[in-house]
């Protein structure tokens, strides 16, 4: 086996040792693919991690052994990785944040799948900038969960907002609403809870907000607990810990609910690919942030 391989990434070359390790045996993924799929992707998905605290699930011994998830960053990392110290519950916690695509080499060096990104940006930590409703099936049936993200679209056009939708690599989808920070984390929770509820009540066969799954049934659950402080979302591009190295992709809207799409259609193999030949759908996210707080008022007139 190599001891140690240099991938280049935005002039830094960045060691990675034992690059032929499999990180996904099943698949015949290798650290060094995996180092490879972030070095050439980073231009596209650099925009979506900058300026954001990161937490990641790291596998050193690969997707088929136990994993962990770390918010910390350890002593040993390169002092030309970015840190920031943020409050928490009781202390702070030192986050990585990604600033280059050397940082996602190093990251997949250190057997971390999946990145996930804080809510909010660095300079207003305490003010997200997304809302993300999460569609979590309770079963196979994916064409619910496009029906919950076809609603919820609907939804927020009637509240004259753009809403945006990404795979997440596991069985579900993300449908998120960037924000423009003009109101705290309380205010973008109390309405994403109003609007799940809303679109719940509309469809109570399908859809829910019961968090007990013992009490959802067959039904899509419609989950806004992650619009909190210190709360995170996966990020675009991540790959997942699951067979076959799914990643969580953003998608055009007709992509997403064309009848035939999965959750798990696109993997570290054919992100490359589809960024070669299609523009990510999320370029312009932050063109379309809206006020939580205008929302709120115009759902609650809808009524």
């Amino acid at each position: 086996m190599t001891e140690a391989a240099e991938i280049e990434a935005g002039g830094r070359r960045v060691r990675v040792s034992r690059p032929e390790k499999a990180l996904y045996p099943e698949a015949g993924i290798t650290k060094r693919d995996l180092a490879e799929y972030w070095a050439g992707i980073a231009e596209v998905a650099l925009p979506h991690y900058r300026d954001r605290a990161l937490s990641v699930e790291r596998y050193p011994d690969g997707v088929g052994e136990s994993g962990f998830y770390q918010k910390h960053v350890p002593d040993h990392w390169p002092d030309w990785i970015r840190r920031v110290e943020l409050p928490k519950e009781g202390g702070t916690v030192v986050h990585a944040v990604v600033e280059e695509a050397a940082t996602l080499v190093y990251l997949a060096d250190q057997g971390a799948i999946t990145p996930h990104l804080a809510l909010a940006r660095l300079e207003a930590p305490d003010r997200p900038d997304r809302l993300v409703i999460d569609l979590d099936p309770s079963d196979d049936d994916f064409a619910k969960v496009q029906d919950a993200a076809r609603a919820a679209r609907d939804l927020f056009a009637a509240l004259e907002a753009r809403a945006f939708v990404q795979t997440t690599g596991s069985r579900g989808l993300h449908v998120v609403l960037p924000l423009d920070r003009s109101a705290g984390f309380e205010e973008a929770r109390d309405f994403a809870h109003a609007f799940a509820e809303r679109l719940a009540a509309a469809d109570p066969e399908r859809f829910t907000t019961e968090q007990r799954k013992a009490e959802r049934g067959r039904r899509v659950y419609l989950d806004v607990q992650r619009n909190a402080y210190g709360q995170t979302a996966v990020a675009p591009y991540a790959p997942r810990a699951r067979p076959g190295a799914p990643v969580a992709t953003p998608l055009d809207w007709d992509e997403a609910l064309a009848a035939g799409t999965g959750p798990r259609d696109w993997d570290v193999r054919a992100i490359p690919r589809r960024l070669g030949q299609k523009a990510d759908p999320w370029a312009r996210i932050d063109r379309h942030a809206a006020s939580a707080e205008t929302l709120a008022r115009r759902l609650a007139a809808l009524d």
